[in-house]
């Protein structure tokens, strides 16, 4: 080949580039709609978030067009009737310019596209889809009215064999065009293939933690953690959720590790970056697996205070300030803050620290508060049956001033064995700051040295955590004295 030939394919390379135009152009018609205004939306990490991102009226003919000049991400994107009577999704990449013509009443069987698009593969995978679904749904059917074991047995096998033509319908699509978008979305949703034969251990036994661990291990190997455009999908928080709910340990150097894993892979990739580190924000700080908030407090303190979060603004990033400046005094294994509280003749200071005893329950609590009455009488019971032998004493603070309905709940309930009720009446002790008490009742559980083993916690599972860190105890001595004798 010449070199005027390689000029001239050079020349039209960078006269093509420099042509490609951002945003979109999306020609519309239905056929039976018309006078409708109808939006141009894209999802945002799950399916029950979607933003608008532009609007267009149908004309007597059902036409309309939706154009932007200004560069979009790119993603799964929806048109959606103002009245929500029906919707469709699309693929929309960034210098999209196509046509699509479908009736609204039968989207999958009659949209037909023309043009520089990846939805003529898209609305071929929904067809499939359709048929496969009522394929899977007939074998369901099956199982629910077979006879024998023998029928189900055959009808499971015949299951197994219909959820290979949709894993063989992607991984085909993904062969034959694998840079297109759709291919990231089938790669996306993939699960890991745990190989059938488990390995075998040191003693000759078959590693049953393999399939588990393996797993995890390659969650994420299809999924492009480097691609924006999959957080314009339904699909991301799904992953997510998975992911942290049912294969991380819910203990916090567990959690703290695989936040910085996946913020590490996201990094450099604004929108999947931001939407990590939010959803990892919020889950940390409403997690009901107790000790967890020290992630959270983990990722204000290394993510929002050193100014990664740059998206938002000084109100928002105060109010995640604050409120891991609230939790990191009294994390699990953190001393517990002293307090010197005055008993119920108003005459004598009983100190925190003061109290001896194996086990310390502290107790926010009010005379007034609903849940309140019915727990601390659970609490008196439990101690009376089973707390008592573990040496534990209840320093219960009333946190609301009610001294009169107060000292008359404590007498009327009789609440007296194994418990040391106390107040602060002046509010000297900021004892809602240090205990983060923003309802009640709040309860803590202190070990002898006063170090917090335990919070948010109530009478169903306070027992448990006790036998659980008495166990520990025994476990940590026990391997001690096999130290010391080697």
């Amino acid at each position: 080949m010449n070199k005027f030939i390689l000029l001239l394919i050079a020349a039209l390379s960078l006269s093509l580039h420099s042509n490609a135009k951002d945003g979109y152009n999306i020609n519309v018609k239905f056929n039976d709609a018309k006078d409708s205004l109808v939006y141009l939306c894209h999802y945002y990490g799950k399916n029950t978030t979607v933003f608008k991102d532009d609007s267009a009226r149908l004309s007597s003919n059902g036409e309309a067009i939706f154009q932007s000049e200004k560069k979009i991400i790119g993603g799964i994107y929806m048109l959606l009737f103002a009245d929500k009577s029906a919707s469709m999704e699309l693929i929309l990449t960034n210098g999209d310019n196509f046509s699509l013509e479908v009736s609204k009443a039968n989207i999958y069987q009659t949209a037909k596209f023309k043009g520089v698009t990846e939805n003529s593969d898209f609305y071929a995978y929904q067809l499939f889809l359709v048929e496969y679904g009522k394929g899977y749904q007939k074998i369901e059917a099956d199982i629910a009215s077979a006879k024998t074991k023998k029928d189900t047995a055959v009808l499971r096998d015949k299951m197994k064999d219909k959820g290979k033509e949709l894993t063989n319908y992607r991984a085909s699509f993904i062969t034959k065009k694998p840079t297109s978008f759709l291919a990231k979305i089938f790669n996306a949703v993939e699960e890991p293939e745990i190989p059938s034969e488990l390995p075998t251990l040191a003693d000759g036994k078959k590693d049953s933690s393999y399939p588990r661990l393996y797993y995890k291990q390659h969650y994420w190997d299809k999924f492009d953690l480097h691609d924006d455009r999959l957080i314009y999908s339904p699909l991301y928080e799904r992953k997510l959720d998975d992911y942290m709910t049912k294969l991380v340990v819910p203990v916090p150097d567990s959690v703290i590790r695989e936040c910085d894993t996946l913020l590490a892979a996201t990094s450099g990739h604004e929108e999947l970056f931001k939407y990590t580190l939010w959803y990892l924000t919020r889950w940390t700080e409403t997690s009901k697996v107790m000790g967890l908030d020290e992630a959270f407090v983990y990722l204000v303190e290394n993510y929002y205070m050193r100014g990664k979060a740059t998206w938002i603004d000084s109100a928002q990033l105060s109010k995640y300030v604050k409120r891991a400046g609230d939790i990191a005094p009294n994390m699990i294994g953190k001393p517990a803050m002293d307090l010197r509280m005055l008993d119920t003749s108003a005459m004598k200071v009983i100190p925190l620290s003061s109290v001896k005893a194996k086990y310390t329950v502290v107790i926010f609590w009010s005379p007034t508060c609903g849940h309140c009455q019915k727990e601390m009488p659970q609490f008196d019971s439990l101690y009376k049956a089973a707390l008592k032998k573990y040496d534990v004493k209840m320093y219960a603070v009333e946190a609301d001033n009610e001294t009169e309905k107060w000292k008359t709940y404590i007498n009327e309930h009789k609440l007296s064995d194994g418990w040391i009720h106390v107040s602060d009446p002046q509010r000297t002790t900021k004892f809602r700051d240090f205990y983060d008490v923003y309802s009640t009742p709040t309860i803590y559980l202190l070990d002898e040295q006063k170090i917090i083993r335990g919070k948010r916690i109530d009478h169903t599972n306070l027992l448990g955590l006790i036998d659980w860190l008495e166990k520990k105890k025994k476990t940590a001595s026990s391997a001690t004295d096999t130290n010391k004798k080697k």
